[in-house]
């Protein structure tokens, strides 16, 4: 039997959400906005994420720029903060200049210029081994799709209780982007005019809080993208979602099916996607990693068990049909006994 004084809960979004909160209590506390784009037509791209983490006074910074000949450009830090009053640390600074429609994103400061990216597996050694050269971003973002996610609260607005230690996110919301300006890396400059995805999100965060995640946002242009989804929980049933934004609409994505080849590190190289929508439609998409990444996150858990999260992230050429597009394929697992918790899924 239902419970009919269960609350009933709704998802809500407004334009102050593109500004920073006050933090929950949570030591954890987790504010972040994310940015890509990629440019079609030279295959230069690149992704940029602030997390704020003021209860424990400091941010996380990401620059990750896609480059020529495979080589990337990538540097992450920790500069410390004392409130969660702006996204600006580390030298990226994020803008909001009109909510859901228009932001600037800036970065002064500098990459590890990368041949050989797979080498960020060991990034102490990766740091040392290549030069860090001077870089400067500047990127102008433009909403070309409407608004999707948003907060989950009760009907009378309260929030959702939710367990800090288990949580990555109590609200996200992310939309499909166009953006132009230049990369400047080592002196070379790069054009970019091209399409992405963003996203916002706030509440706790453990990286280690989902078993693995495939996350692949996709533009094939200004008027059609995909943002292709499954997420895995510790009881490892896997989620489908995501959606596909055609005709000025989202359409959201009710069955997503995912086969993906490995190389001998266990890193993504090729995906096959069949999709399924709320309105009835079915695509077959397919993707080809172009340039990878292998990203991780550490932290003794409160057991005392050492928690392993890698995170590949994979310039990506898309295809479906006729049609050519350009993202990312995330790949997010859990290190168990050397190998990645998602493969073979």
């Amino acid at each position: 039997m239902a419970d009919d004084a269960a609350p009933k809960l709704i998802n809500r979004l407004l334009p102050e959400d593109e500004y920073t909160h006050t933090p929950d209590a949570a030591a954890n506390y987790n504010e972040s906005m994310y940015f890509n784009v990629f440019d079609h037509a030279t295959q230069v791209g690149g992704w940029f994420r602030i997390g704020n983490r003021p209860n424990e006074g400091y941010a996380e910074m990401s620059v990750c720029l896609y480059l020529p000949g495979g080589r990337v450009g990538f540097m992450f830090a920790r500069p410390k903060i004392s409130n969660n009053d702006e996204m600006n640390a580390g030298g990226l600074r994020i803008e909001v200049v009109e909510p859901f429609k228009r932001l600037r994103l800036t970065y002064d400061g500098k990459v590890c210029l990368m041949p050989r990216p797979f080498e960020m597996a060991n990034p102490s050694k990766a740091f040392r081994d290549n030069p860090q050269v001077d870089c400067r971003v500047e990127l102008d973002y433009e909403g070309v799709s409407p608004m999707y996610g948003g907060e989950t609260v009760r009907e009378d607005g309260v929030p959702r209780e939710i367990d800090p230690e288990k949580s990555f996110a109590k609200a996200h919301y992310e939309q499909h982007v166009a953006a132009k300006g230049v990369f400047t890396v080592a002196g070379e400059t790069y054009p970019i005019d091209g399409f992405g995805l963003r996203d916002k999100s706030w509440g706790p965060r453990h990286w280690s809080a989902i078993n693995w995640y495939r996350w692949c946002p996709i533009n094939f242009g200004r008027d059609f993208g995909m943002m292709l989804s499954i997420v895995t929980g510790a009881d490892g049933a896997p989620h489908e979602g995501g959606m596909v934004f055609a005709d000025g609409a989202y359409d959201l994505i009710s069955e997503c099916k995912m086969d993906t080849d490995w190389d001998e590190h266990g890193y993504q190289t090729d995906l096959r996607a069949s999709v399924k929508t709320g309105g009835g439609k079915a695509y077959e998409v397919t993707g080809k990693v172009l340039s990878l990444i292998p990203l991780r996150s550490r932290r003794t858990g409160p057991d005392g068990t050492e928690l392993n999260t890698r995170i590949t992230e994979g310039m990506t050429e898309y295809r479906c049909g006729d049609l050519v597009g350009y993202g990312l394929s995330e790949y997010l697992d859990q290190i168990v006994d050397g190998k990645p918790s998602g493969m073979g899924a």
